[in-house]
């Protein structure tokens, strides 16, 4: 990659599509869905370089990433290691040798689905962890790799079931994606399905204006590979309890 960004990193399909590493037939790492905005990201290590990732979708039949960086700045590349590790290179002319600044998965919990079924990476923390979602306990109180369970099962059918709103969060994988929703319509999606247990809504503002704009996921079953980030990115998470729960968080 250089100062011009003339290369790009491909998304397959439509706007929901997250980047995958895979591992032969199993998945290492697991980028969130795409929220829709045109700048979906800075990647900075100090004052001297930025790298600006943004989304298109001009392509005609699907979406991609562009990383640029301003002129002036040092050669840079992304590569994909042995180990699975996404790495964000630049060149270093003091050693002339590539540094790397920026690599993912950045910790041992954002290996994909490390913290179990609605268990869940918190990358806020000083150290990064695995921690239940709202409204679950550990399977196994010391092993969260096993994942998490409901303290109190859902009242489905009986209005007895509401939403938290969990912010900053990486997006589960396994969604369903469901067009031409508002968040309203959304929100009514996942509440008349009892085996619904989340959902997340965003407007993708950067698609041509003859697409639909609504990104409705929804979850069934068990919610893996969940995160939440410590730089105020990700987007809001819906996560379906018992309604009596909800009241107290």
């Amino acid at each position: 990659m250089t100062n011009e960004g003339t290369t790009g990193v491909s998304l397959i399909g439509g706007g929901a599509i997250p980047i995958v590493v895979w591992n032969g037939t199993r998945v290492h790492w697991r980028r969130a869905a795409w929220i829709g905005s045109s700048i979906a990201g800075v990647i900075q290590t100090n004052t001297s370089f930025k790298i600006y990732q943004t989304v298109n979708n001009d392509a005609g039949d699907g979406y991609y990433f562009r990383l640029t960086v301003p002129d002036g700045s040092p050669a840079m590349r992304l590569t994909l290691d042995y180990a699975g590790m996404l790495n964000f290179q630049s060149w270093d002319s003091n050693t002339s040798s590539w540094a790397i600044f920026s690599k993912f998965p950045s910790t041992a919990c954002d290996r994909y689905a490390s913290c179990g079924p609605f268990g869940y990476c918190d990358g806020a923390e000083a150290a990064p962890t695995c921690k239940c979602l709202d409204g679950f306990e550990p399977v196994d109180g010391v092993d969260l790799s096993r994942g998490c369970r409901r303290k109190k099962e859902l009242g489905c059918g009986d209005d007895g079931d509401g939403f938290v709103t969990l912010p900053g969060m990486k997006t589960p994988d396994k969604f369903l994606y469901v067009r031409n929703r508002s968040f309203d319509q959304c929100t009514a999606e996942c509440s008349r399905d009892c085996s619904c247990t989340a959902y997340a809504y965003a407007t993708l503002n950067n698609v041509d204006a003859t697409e639909d704009r609504s990104r409705c996921l929804v979850w069934t079953g068990e919610l893996v590979d969940t995160g939440k980030f410590s730089n105020g990115a990700g987007e809001n998470l819906y996560l379906r309890l018992l309604t009596s729960q909800v009241d107290t968080l």
